[in-house]
């Protein structure tokens, strides 16, 4: 009875680790640099988790960069359900999350 007790607490412990932001953050961006990582070599450079200093001496951290014959991409991974509005020529753009 003991045991279970145990394994009970410890599978509750990792739901809410699981749950947390960070945990769910660094989740979310390991996933998007595990498929950028499939892209082509020759073709696309892929940069995770840059540090940029800025005109202030701090840091601003970008998650992914790809560079490539088509452009610079600058991707911001968050880990959440819902969706994201917006266009190329919207000042903001609106974001609707579930739950």
């Amino acid at each position: 009875m003991l045991e279970l007790y145990g394994v009970l607490i410890l599978w509750c412990i990792i739901a809410f680790i699981l749950k947390s932001a960070t945990v769910k953050g660094f989740i979310g961006e390991k996933t998007v640099s595990t498929l950028l990582g499939r892209l082509e070599k020759q073709k696309y450079r892929v940069l995770n988790d840059l540090l940029i200093p800025t005109a202030t001496g701090n840091t601003s951290q970008i998650d992914h960069v790809i560079v490539s014959e088509y452009g610079i991409f600058v991707i911001e991974t968050k880990n959440y359900k819902g969706w994201i509005y917006g266009d190329e020529d919207s000042q903001y753009w609106t974001q609707v999350i579930y739950k």
